[in-house]
């Protein structure tokens, strides 16, 4: 049975980025293609055996609450109406998972949005999924491949990615070195450009360091499974810039100790930032291409975007 049942989703953020779409409607609810954000955050979480998931959000957010609940007029009016499909879609939504809903009352930071679910999670790992980070694999769900790992080591563990050269300054990016899967050095350096599945003993690690001093290409990206031990590490944490309680703080601390450390995996699977502008278009289009009745005709109209002078580069 796996040991990670609870999984944490920060979900309290005011999505600026995508404002005035966001002045009302919180960004994880953002359709891709027809799937809210946040619904395919939890069917990963879903997927990987997770059967808590405990939604940090903020008082303009309960869209979110209401998508995962029943919605009987709607169930209802589909039913009558013979739409099957339709309502087992709706259906679904409601039963995929026991959704534990969160108050953050004060914008202090993912540490801050993580704490703020300590009662609920207790003594016992969890993972942390962001919302607007989607992980995509069919066969091998993002989280669960983290899980596995947190299985065979009881150490925290996080995802992480080769970036390209000169966009490290953009990423939280970790100092480390290669570990094979018992947990010995491996010959590989870390400047490697690594494979999947492979470990990395995280020694250190810098938030968004200045150009040329970045001590990889391996950026932490939005999935984590973390031991109970991290729980005083974030309550110790200091506020820092902004005031924020920064999550990556905490993780250094639990990197530094020899146990339960913490170990860098590189996953399997396409990662899409949806909460930047075009990494949320570049999402829409991959997951329908994805689809059988919608492959061909997003093609064509790509095809006929390209082949159409106007909309060219001036």
């Amino acid at each position: 049975m796996p040991s990670v049942r609870k999984a944490i989703i920060p979900a309290a953020g005011l999505g600026t980025r995508f404002l005035p779409a966001t002045k009302a409607i919180p960004k994880e609810m953002l359709p891709i293609v027809d799937t809210p954000t946040i619904q395919l955050v939890v069917d990963e979480a879903v997927r990987a055996g997770i059967t808590d998931i405990v939604v940090v959000n903020g008082r303009h957010k309960v869209a979110i609450e209401d998508h995962f609940d029943h919605a009987f007029e709607l169930e209802h009016t589909l039913r009558e109406r013979q739409h099957e499909e339709l309502l087992a879609s709706v259906e679904r939504v409601s039963a995929m998972a026991r959704l534990i809903s969160v108050r953050q009352k004060s914008p202090l930071g993912l540490g801050h949005a993580v704490l703020c679910a300590r009662e609920v999670i207790g003594d016992e790992p969890f993972a942390v999924l962001l919302g607007d980070d989607l992980i995509d694999n069919d066969e091998r769900p993002g989280i669960g491949q983290l899980c596995q790992v947190y299985d065979e080591t009881e150490s925290g563990t996080i995802a992480v990615m080769e970036v390209p050269p000169g966009d490290e300054h953009l990423y939280g990016i970790i100092d480390g070195e290669r570990v094979r899967s018992d947990g010995q050095p491996s010959d590989a350096f870390v400047s490697n450009s690594p494979q999947v599945g492979a470990r990395y003993r995280v020694r250190d690690m810098v938030e968004k360091p200045a150009p040329g001093t970045a001590p990889s290409r391996l950026a932490v990206v939005g999935r984590y499974v973390l031991p109970p031990a991290v729980w005083p590490l974030l309550a110790a944490t200091k506020p820092g810039r902004g005031g924020e309680i920064q999550l990556t703080d905490a993780l250094r601390e639990l990197a530094q100790r020899p146990s339960p450390g913490l170990l860098g995996v590189v996953l399997d699977g396409l990662r899409h930032d949806a909460g930047h502008k075009l990494g949320y278009l570049r999402a829409n289009i991959a997951y329908a291409l994805k689809r059988s009745e919608m492959r061909q005709p997003i093609l064509a109209m790509l095809r006929e975007f390209l082949a159409d002078p106007a909309q060219s580069d001036p």
